[in-house]
């Protein structure tokens, strides 16, 4: 590998465009560009500078492509770049079952062409993961809540925004307590589509079948986008057979900014790793950080 991890973006949308400044913002790390499905006819001044392709082929060497694409496209994103031997990282947001079916299909893939990946590399699953399971560690026996909100869900509003009859749609995620949450859904219909037929088809997804949903429709959309979320983690539970050990973790971030943050931290983490298919919590933290192991104990433990 060459004396900085190169990174290629696939994709350029929310999180695409903070993952260029990440990745930008990184001493160890050079961007080798950005991958679209179609090369617009007026390149971003934000990227003129920087090579935008629709093939990762047509780009200098690349050790790590940042699939910055909707989850549903993960699985056939990551194989076609694990299959060429390049590392992925992704922000794969689907909680159970799905993840552990994801992580053992890429690691038949990732293994077989001698290439590596991290899943689910975002805030929740991912860095909030991390939180549950130190939580865990200190207190095994008991339970946590995971409460998201209020704030803008990047994954919700995408899913929503591909429901047939929807010009646009912002779904926001409302904290109830104790680990449940009602979903907000603002759409901008396209001319003639049915409101009702838009609403059961969002209602009906698994994105949103588990949660109280309320679906309105709107003419603008500006007044409501808001890139802010947030999270409180709460576990209660004992140490041996010790009660009542309480802990609370919480956070207010930009989305996009703090999910592409952990996609650049974790393509650093990524080369690290023998070939196979890792999630965030297999991978030693301090290969996250680009410091030294004498630096992590110094200073951080």
């Amino acid at each position: 590998m060459a004396d900085k991890i190169r990174v290629a973006i696939a994709g350029y949308g929310n999180i695409g465009k903070y993952a260029v400044e990440g990745v930008q913002a990184e001493r160890d790390m050079e961007l080798k560009g950005v991958i679209r499905r179609q090369i617009p006819a007026r390149i971003p001044a934000e990227l003129q500078e920087i090579p935008v392709v629709t093939e990762v082929e047509a780009l200098d060497p690349v050790d790590v492509v940042l699939l910055c694409v909707p989850t549903r496209n993960i699985r056939e994103e990551a194989e076609k770049y694990l299959s060429k031997g390049i590392c992925t990282v992704d922000s794969f947001d689907i909680h159970g079952r799905d993840m552990w079916e994801l992580k053992n299909i890429l690691d038949v893939t990732a293994k077989e062409h001698e290439a590596q990946a991290i899943i689910s590399a975002g805030w929740d699953p991912g860095s909030d993961s991390m939180i549950r399971s130190v939580m865990n560690l200190i207190a095994p026996r008991g339970i946590t809540y995971t409460n998201f909100g209020p704030g803008m869900s990047m994954g919700h509003s995408v899913v929503a925004k591909r429901v047939n009859g929807v010009e646009d749609a912002v779904s926001l995620t409302i904290p109830v307590g104790t680990g449940l949450h009602r979903r907000l859904v603002y759409v901008k219909l396209e001319p003639g589509a049915d409101l009702a037929r838009v609403e059961a088809a969002i209602k009906e997804d698994s994105y949103f079948s588990k949660d109280e949903t309320h679906v309105y429709a709107v003419s603008d959309l500006n007044n409501i986008i808001d890139m802010g979320h947030g999270v409180r983690i709460e576990h209660k539970g004992k140490s041996g057979f010790t009660h009542n050990q309480l802990l609370t973790y919480e956070h207010r971030i930009n989305n996009p900014a703090a999910t592409s943050q952990i996609m650049v931290s974790a393509a650093r983490a990524v080369v690290k790793q023998k070939p196979g298919c890792y999630t965030m919590l297999e991978v030693p933290v301090v290969d996250y950080l680009n410091l030294s192991l004498e630096e992590v104990v110094t200073r951080i433990v």
